[in-house]
């Protein structure tokens, strides 16, 4: 590997499908999930990762069976500590739409997230009751107000004005989105942050998915040349300009 992303999405597919396969109950797979959440986490702090982003629960997934979404909400409660954020140095942040939340559950990633505001190594964002079409209409109702208002022209609106009004401007837009579970596609997740990310697909279930896992992921995305529209021997003469 000869570059770390800064910014690492992943959508943490394949629980439920995991857990099944082996006779058990879907929860058993989540629960299995949030342990290997966590040693991803402690993984990308070494590799040297600033950013991290892990869909958790998209706003999907509130229509999922109740005792299901429980689970979740539990792990959320008994797994998310901070011992984790202390000892590594990282903050943890939640993008997602709040009010849709448990009063508990709300607290307790609100109060996790005022306990690691000043932890600089790396932050890893949660994103819970989550949808990028959520947050793309929220942005887009935050900013037609500020243009009712008079603060804000339309011909002043630019794709910054965008960026910047939503759930997600306080981070970087991802350099890598990975998708463990075998699925190909998206599911709602950072549409607009992911304009020109790399796309990496893996059918490894995410219970099992592991360091080895990542750093394939990673060789996958240094092995890349990222061109944002430009031709391959733009990219060349302007790395030959830095060097």
């Amino acid at each position: 590997m000869n570059k770390i992303p800064q910014h690492i999405a992943i959508i943490m597919d394949g629980n439920g499908r995991w857990a099944m396969e082996r006779g058990k109950a879907r929860s058993a797979g989540h629960v299995e999930g949030a342990e290997t959440a966590k040693t991803i986490i402690a993984d990308c702090v070494r590799l040297g990762v600033k950013y991290l982003t892990l869909y958790a629960f998209s706003t999907e997934n509130w229509g999922r069976p109740a005792d299901e979404v429980a689970t979740l909400m539990g792990l959320i409660l008994s797994e998310l500590k901070d011992e984790l954020f202390v000892k590594n140095d990282v903050r943890m942040r939640w993008i997602g739409d709040r009010s849709r939340m448990p009063a508990q559950v709300r607290k307790h990633l609100e109060d996790m997230e005022e306990e690691t505001k000043d932890f600089s190594t790396m932050t890893v964002t949660f994103a819970i009751s989550y949808s990028s079409r959520w947050e793309l209409t929220d942005a887009v109702k935050q900013i037609a107000k500020e243009v009712a208002a008079g603060k804000l022209s339309p011909d002043e609106i630019t794709e910054e004005t965008v960026s910047t009004h939503l759930n997600s401007s306080f981070m970087p837009d991802p350099d890598l989105l990975i998708r463990t579970g075998g699925e190909v596609r998206i599911s709602n997740y950072l549409l607009w942050q992911i304009a020109y990310s790399e796309l990496y697909f893996t059918p490894v279930y995410w219970p099992e998915f592991n360091k080895s896992h990542l750093l394939e992921a990673i060789e996958s995305y240094s092995n890349k040349q990222r061109r944002f529209g430009k031709t391959e021997a733009q990219v060349e003469e302007e790395n030959a300009d830095k060097a």
